[in-house]
């Protein structure tokens, strides 16, 4: 059983971009993803995403990637929403991921735009519009152009918003001024995908968080969430200040890099990159130890 959603928040409000924990020999770690799942889920998140850029998705197959969606929905489907990457920039291949992550128990799925091959934004609406009826699960598009490389246009995203089963945008842009426009003419729920942006998109309308940081500092994301709902905006940039060098430090090189070096540290189950990834150098180590502890956070 899905754990209970609405329209204004369809996910839930703090989500972790979940790596995927790999054992030392590189092969799938399906129990500490498990683990690692329960342990987040624990920490103050209501939702999990699986599959994405941060479980390095291009470099896991198709059958781990249903293995993964199956064993979190197992582990933590009953307490958080299990959110499903399935979008690639081949479209018939994202629609054969969509069909298996939803037989695989996912309770929703993200989107991302297509990249590299920088398709027009009528390829991107029927793209999208193609995930969408591939399946019966609501979908969370997901605009980041800086690694895609095209935007989702405002008029395009209003577009998709009239389909009945994409519910959700997730906002790595970082333009307000266009978030302000989508999120008041789409009717979309709004997450960011951007944790320095977490505050500034939740004072335009967003409802909460697809987050990297969230592996470490879930409990200040969901304070932080709490206070700006509660209408305490001083106590929720008081978080947002004191979060300023996590942000930082686990964004100096590739993300997937800094998380799993910071929960390896953590005594979490993360376990090696995949190539293209590489691990932190002992200098780059120091200096998220460093970034992390001005934050809170003591590895």
């Amino acid at each position: 059983m899905a754990p209970t959603s609405t329209p204004q928040t369809p996910f839930g409000r703090v989500l972790t971009a979940m790596v995927t924990p790999f054992t030392a020999d590189g092969a799938l770690d399906l129990d500490g993803a498990q683990q690692l799942a329960a342990h987040l889920v624990d920490a103050g998140n209501d939702g999990l995403v699986v599959n994405g850029t941060t479980g390095e998705s291009p470099t896991t197959t198709d059958a781990e990637k249903a293995q993964l969606v199956k064993a979190v929905v197992e582990a933590v489907g009953d307490r958080a929403h299990v959110v499903a990457g399935a979008s690639t920039n081949n479209t018939a291949h994202s629609i054969e991921l969509a069909r298996a992550a939803e037989q695989a128990g996912a309770h929703g799925l993200l989107a991302v735009t297509p990249y590299y091959s920088k398709p027009p934004q009528e390829g991107l609406y029927r793209h999208f519009t193609a995930i969408a009826d591939a399946t019966g699960l609501p979908v969370m598009l997901y605009d980041i152009p800086g690694r895609s490389g095209v935007p989702i246009n405002t008029e395009t995203i209003v577009r998709l918003a009239e389909h009945p089963r994409i519910v959700a945008n997730k906002d790595a842009k970082g333009d307000l001024g266009r978030a302000s426009w989508a999120i008041a003419t789409s009717g979309l729920a709004w997450y960011s995908g951007d944790d320095m942006l977490n505050l500034p998109l939740l004072s335009v309308g967003a409802v909460g968080f697809v987050s990297v940081v969230g592996h470490v500092v879930a409990p200040e994301l969901r304070a932080l969430l709490e206070a700006h709902s509660n209408g305490d905006v001083a106590k929720a940039t008081e978080i947002h200040q004191k979060l300023l060098p996590v942000f930082t430090g686990m964004f100096r090189t590739q993300g997937v890099i800094t998380t799993k070096a910071a929960l390896a540290r953590l005594g979490l189950p993360a376990g090696p990159l995949r190539l293209p990834l590489v691990e932190l150098s002992s200098e780059e180590l120091d200096q998220l130890t460093h970034d992390l502890a001005h934050g809170g956070v003591h590895l």
